[in-house]
C-alpha cells in the first residue's frame, strides 16, 4: 500500500464516522434505572461513585440531566452526574454518578433520567439542594469543606494534606507526607555489605489540580503529582507519586489513591519503605484521654491509652476505668480515688506503638515508652484489618486505614509521640521492617547469550529469556488508603464498621440483566435464564466450581505480597502438589488468554460480591504491576513468568484495555484506570523499541526497524490497538479522533488484505495506521498464518463491541472477514484448503475458539454450525465434561499446609472454557 493511499484510507475513516446518523429510540429501557449495594447494604454511606450503562440513542449529552431518588416516598438524594462515553451518534453511552453521603443508608437507589429540549438548558448535574461540598482554589493551596471535614491541600512543597479539620473546627490532621526510605545494596550479598549507602526521602509537589467545576456540588477529586525527594543522603528525585483525593458532599472520610512508578535501578536502588505520615495535634489533653486503637483479625480491636490506668495496684474507680476503656473523657481527677491520683507520676506512657504484618498470616505488635528503651510486646495474631486511630476524648484524632492492609504484606502501622503535643501516624505501604524490596532478575541468565541459546531454553523452562528485558523500570503498583477525622474517640464498634468499609468499600451496579439490555459493554455475553436446560445447568455449575477454585487457591497458596497480590499462577505441578511458581513462564499468569475477561464477564451476568472483589483485585495488579508505565516498553506489558515484569516477551496484548474496561465503567471512570487506558494510546510507539519476532527473523542481522512498516499480529497486536482506539474515541478522550482514524484504517486495511485476518500478520504504518500485506506478501497475493493465540487475547470481544458500536457505518466487508476467521479455524483441513488453498496446519485452543464458531451461527443464524460450535466447545480440546469438576484437599507431609488440589485446571483451559462457556450460552444457547 503506498503513502497516499494510506492517507487516503485515514481521511475515508474521517468522512465515514463523521456521518454517523442519530439513531432512533428503539430501545425500552426505562427513563428510572435502578442501583444497588454489590453485596450486603453498608452500615454507613460516606459517599459513593458508579456507572450507568445507556442504551444506543436514549439520550443526548446537552439534553439530559439525571436525578437521584431512593426509599419508598423517592426521597431525594444528593447526586452528582458525568459522562463517561459516547455512542458514534453522541448519545450518552456511559455516565458516572456520585452520591454524597448521608445518615441513612438505603437498600437501593433510583437514578432518573430526564431530557428537555432546550439545549444548554439542561445539566448533566442535579444535586439536591442540602448539597453541601465548597471548593476554594487559589493560587497557594485548594481547600474542600464536605460540611463534615476540611482538608486542605498546598500546591508546592513536600506537604500533601496540610490540615484536616472536623466540622465543629477542631484540627485532627497535619502535614500529611509521604515518606521513603531505600538503601544501595542487600546486606546478605556479602563483600557489599560495608558500602550500603541507607537514604530518606519524602515527597515533593510538582502538580496540584481540582476537578471541582460549578456542577462539582457532590464530590470533588484533588490530584496531587510529583516524586520523592531526598532528606539524607545524594539520590536524584525518583519514584513519582499519583495521590488521588476524593471528598463527599457531608462525608466525613476521605478515600485517597495512591499509585507508585518504580524508575530506579533494580541492582542499585532497593526500597526499604514506603509511607503516609501525618501529624495528630494533642496538645491540651490529658495523657490517660489519649488513646491509641489498632485494628487486629476478624474484627479485632486493640484499645489502649497512652498512660493506662487499668489493672493497677489501686483502683481509680469503676467509672473512670471504664470511660477511658471505651475511649470517653474520664470523670475529673479529683473524683478519682486519691491512691492513683497522686500518683500518675508513677504510671508509664506509652509513647510509640507498632503493628507489623510480614505475612499473610501473621502479625506483631509492640510498644515502648520512647526512644531508647526496651520494646514491649503485645500479643499479635494473624490477619490484621489494616486501620489505626490516635487522639484523645476532648482533642479529638485521626484513624487511617489501608485497603488489603494483609494481603499486600509486607505493612505497618506506626504510632509515635502520642505523649507529645504532636503525635504521628505513619500507615507503611511496604514496611522499613522487611527485608528491602529486591526486584533484580531471579537468576544470572544462565548463559543464555545468544537467540538460538534463549529459543533453546525456552523448550526446557518455558521461560522467553533474554538480558535487558528482564527490569522493573516502569512498573507501577496502586494502594487505596481511608482518613477518617473524629472530634472524639469513636466507639470500638465504629472503629470495626470502618475497617470493614476500608476493605471493602460498597459499590453500586444496576441490574446485569439493565446492562445487557443496553449493549454499552458488548452483547457477546448474557445473563442467566430462569429455564435452564440440564446441560446448561451442569455448565453453570462448571463455571461457579471455576470461580470458587480460584479463590481458594489465592487464600490457600498464598498469592499475596505488594507486588503479587491480585495475580493468579498459570500452571500446576502435580508431583510437588504447586503451582508451578518457580519455573519460567509458567508462574504468575500475567493475563495469559484472559482470565480478566472471563472473571469480568462472570460479574456482568451474575452481580455477585465476591466476583466484583475478585476480579477488582485482579483488573488493579494486572493493569499496574505487568504493565510498562514509562521508559522505553511503555504500553507494553510482560508475557507471563516467575517475576512479573522478567519475561522477555513484551507485548500489548498483556496491556490490552479491554481486561480494565468493565472496571474503569462500573466504576463510574476510576480515574487511575482511565489514565492507564488513555497512556495507552502511544503504545504502539514501543515497537519501536521492541521487535516481536527479532528471535525468529531469517533477516535478523540486516533487519532495521521501520516506522511505516512494523510487523503487526492482526490477533495479538491489533487487538489491543484496536480497545484502545475505541475506548479513547468513546470516551472522547484528548486523542480521540486520532483514535477514530486509526480504528477505521486499520478496519478498511484489514478488508483490503485477501485473507483478512487469515493473512497473520501485516506490516503497520505508525504515523497514518495503515496495514499492507506482509512482507512475505508484498503483492497480496494471500498469505495464510492462522495461530491459536490469536483470538485468545480479546479479539472476539473487541470485534462484538465495535460491530454493535459501529452497526451500520463498519467498514464494508469487515465483518465478513471475521467471519471467515470464525468460521474456518474450526473447519477442517480440507474446507479450508478448498477455501484458502492451503490448510491452517494443527491448531489447538479449539474450546475456547468454539465462540468463534458460536460467534458466527448466531450472526449467519446457522444451526448447523452452531451444533458445530458446541461439539468444539464439548469434546475437543480443554475442560470435557467426564473431568472431575472437583477438588481434592491434601494435607500432612506431601503438602507445606492443607490445600484443595485440582491438578487437571490450568489456567489457559480455564480462561477459555469460561469465555468459551459464557459466550455460547448467550449467542447459542438454544443448540445445547
Amino acid at each position: 500500500m503506498s503513502l497516499s493511499q494510506a492517507i487516503g484510507l485515514v481521511a475515508l475513516g474521517l468522512a465515514n464516522f463523521a456521518s454517523a446518523k442519530t439513531y432512533q429510540n428503539t430501545n425500552n429501557s426505562k427513563d428510572v434505572v435502578t442501583v444497588r449495594w454489590v453485596g450486603n447494604t453498608p452500615e454507613f454511606n460516606s459517599g459513593a461513585t458508579f456507572g450507568l450503562p445507556w442504551p444506543r440513542g436514549k439520550y443526548q449529552a446537552n439534553q439530559t440531566t439525571f436525578s437521584g431518588l431512593a426509599g419508598e416516598n423517592d426521597d431525594s438524594v444528593q447526586l452528582e452526574s458525568w459522562i463517561t462515553a459516547y455512542w458514534p451518534d453522541d448519545s450518552i453511552k456511559w455516565t458516572g454518578h456520585a452520591l454524597g453521603g448521608s445518615e441513612k443508608v438505603y437498600e437501593e437507589y433510583k437514578i432518573a433520567a430526564s431530557t428537555s429540549t432546550e439545549g444548554n438548558a439542561a445539566k448533566r448535574s442535579n444535586p439536591s439542594p442540602q448539597s453541601r461540598l465548597t471548593v476554594r482554589d487559589s493560587d497557594d493551596e485548594i481547600t474542600v469543606d464536605t460540611g463534615k471535614l476540611t482538608a486542605t491541600f498546598p500546591k508546592s512543597g513536600n506537604t500533601l494534606l496540610s490540615l484536616i479539620k472536623t466540622s465543629s473546627g477542631k484540627i485532627v490532621g497535619q502535614n500529611g507526607r509521604l515518606i521513603l526510605r531505600s538503601q544501595s545494596g542487600i546486606e546478605d550479598d556479602g563483600e557489599n555489605t560495608v558500602s550500603i549507602d541507607k537514604l530518606r526521602f519524602e515527597s515533593k509537589i510538582e502538580e496540584v489540580t481540582v476537578n471541582s467545576t460549578q456542577d462539582s456540588t457532590v464530590r470533588s477529586l484533588v490530584t496531587v503529582r510529583g516524586k520523592h525527594q531526598a532528606t539524607s543522603g545524594t539520590h536524584d528525585d525518583w519514584l513519582p507519586f499519583i495521590l488521588r483525593f476524593y471528598l463527599y458532599a457531608d462525608s466525613d472520610a476521605i478515600r485517597v489513591v495512591h499509585t507508585l512508578v518504580f524508575d530506579g535501578k533494580a541492582d542499585k536502588d532497593f526500597v526499604a519503605g514506603i509511607g503516609i505520615q501525618f501529624d495528630v495535634p494533642l496538645a491540651g489533653e490529658e495523657l490517660y484521654n489519649r488513646h491509641i486503637r489498632l485494628a487486629g483479625h476478624d474484627r479485632g480491636l486493640l484499645s489502649e491509652a497512652v498512660q493506662g490506668i487499668t489493672g493497677l495496684r489501686r483502683d481509680p474507680g469503676k467509672n473512670v476505668r471504664s470511660a477511658q476503656f471505651k475511649g470517653e473523657k474520664t470523670s475529673d481527677i479529683s473524683s478519682w480515688d486519691t491512691r492513683v491520683s497522686s500518683r500518675l507520676k508513677w504510671i508509664p506512657s506509652w509513647n510509640d506503638y507498632s503493628l507489623t504484618q510480614l505475612s499473610p498470616d501473621g502479625f506483631t505488635l509492640k510498644k515502648r515508652t520512647k526512644a531508647g528503651q526496651s520494646w514491649v510486646k503485645i500479643p499479635g495474631g494473624t490477619r490484621a484489618g489494616g486501620l489505626a486511630y490516635l487522639g484523645g476524648a476532648t482533642r479529638g484524632g485521626l484513624a487511617v486505614a489501608l485497603r488489603d492492609f494483609w494481603k499486600k504484606y509486607p505493612t505497618s502501622l506506626d504510632i509515635s509521640n502520642a505523649a507529645t503535643d504532636a503525635g504521628q501516624i505513619t500507615l507503611w505501604l511496604y514496611s522499613p521492617s522487611a527485608e528491602p524490596m529486591d526486584l533484580r532478575p531471579f537468576h544470572d541468565g544462565l548463559g543464555e547469550d545468544t537467540y538460538d541459546d534463549q529459543l533453546d531454553a525456552l523448550e526446557i523452562t518455558y521461560e522467553d529469556y533474554e538480558g535487558g528485558y528482564d527490569t522493573p523500570y516502569g512498573i507501577a503498583r496502586t494502594n487505596e488508603v481511608f482518613l477518617f477525622p473524629f472530634d472524639s474517640t469513636p466507639s470500638a464498634d465504629t472503629l470495626v464498621s470502618l475497617t470493614a468499609h476500608a476493605n471493602e468499600p460498597p459499590v453500586l451496579a444496576a441490574d446485569p440483566a439493565y446492562i445487557q439490555e443496553t449493549k454499552a459493554i458488548g452483547s457477546y455475553w448474557g445473563t442467566i435464564p430462569d429455564n435452564l436446560t440440564e446441560s446448561a445447568r451442569t455448565i453453570e455449575s462448571h463455571l461457579d466450581f471455576l470461580i470458587k477454585f480460584y479463590q481458594d487457591q489465592v487464600s490457600q497458596r498464598r498469592w499475596y505480597g505488594f507486588w503479587d497480590h491480585g495475580d493468579i499462577m498459570h500452571t500446576y505441578d502435580e508431583d510437588r502438589h504447586t503451582w508451578r511458581y518457580d519455573i519460567g513462564g509458567y508462574a504468575w499468569d500475567n493475563s495469559e488468554l484472559s482470565p480478566n475477561l472471563f472473571f469480568w464477564n462472570y460479574f456482568l451476568r451474575t452481580g455477585r460480591a465476591d466476583v466484583y472483589r475478585f476480579a477488582e483485585a485482579h483488573a488493579r495488579h494486572t493493569g499496574e504491576v505487568d504493565v510498562y508505565h514509562t521508559g522505553p516498553f511503555k504500553g507494553f506489558g510482560t508475557r507471563h513468568g516467575v517475576q512479573h515484569w522478567g519475561d522477555s516477551s513484551k507485548q500489548i496484548r498483556v496491556s490490552t484495555p479491554i481486561y480494565r474496561q468493565v472496571f474503569y465503567y462500573l466504576s463510574g471512570g476510576d480515574e487511575r484506570t482511565g489514565e492507564l487506558l488513555h497512556e495507552l494510546m502511544d503504545a504502539d510507539q514501543a515497537f519501536l523499541t521492541v521487535d516481536p519476532r527479532r528471535k525468529v527473523r531469517k533477516d535478523n542481522g540486516t533487519y532495521v526497524i521501520d516506522p511505516t512498516a512494523l510487523d503487526l499480529d492482526l490477533g495479538l497486536d491489533w487487538s489491543g490497538l484496536a480497545s484502545t482506539w475505541l475506548l479513547e474515541w468513546e470516551r472522547r478522550g484528548p486523542r480521540w479522533e486520532e483514535a477514530r482514524s486509526k480504528l477505521n484504517t486499520t478496519m478498511h486495511s484489514i478488508v483490503n488484505l485477501k485473507n483478512g485476518f487469515v493473512t497473520g500478520l501485516g506490516l503497520y504504518n505508525l504515523h497514518t495506521g495503515a496495514i499492507s500485506p506482509p512482507a512475505t506478501d508484498p503483492k497480496n497475493l494471500g498469505d495464510v498464518a492462522v495461530s491459536h493465540l490469536s483470538a485468545s487475547f480479546g479479539l472476539p470481544e473487541i470485534i462484538s463491541q465495535l460491530t454493535d458500536y459501529l452497526a451500520d457505518d463498519l467498514p464494508a466487508g469487515f465483518e465478513q472477514a471475521w467471519l471467515d476467521y470464525c468460521y474456518y479455524y474450526g473447519a477442517g483441513a480440507a474446507e479450508q484448503k478448498a477455501r484458502y488453498g492451503v490448510s491452517f496446519g494443527s491448531l489447538n485452543l479449539k474450546q475456547g475458539h468454539s465462540r468463534l464458531t458460536a460467534y458466527a451461527a448466531k450472526k449467519l443464524d446457522n444451526s448447523t454450525l452452531a451444533a458445530r460450535a458446541w461439539k468444539e466447545f464439548l469434546s475437543t480440546d480443554g475442560f470435557s465434561p467426564s473431568l472431575p469438576w472437583s477438588s481434592e484437599h491434601l494435607n500432612g507431609s506431601e503438602v507445606l499446609s492443607p490445600v484443595d488440589e485440582a491438578a487437571w485446571v490450568s489456567t489457559n483451559d480455564a480462561a477459555l472454557y469460561g469465555l468459551a462457556a459464557i459466550e455460547n450460552l448467550a449467542q447459542i444457547g438454544y443448540a445445547l
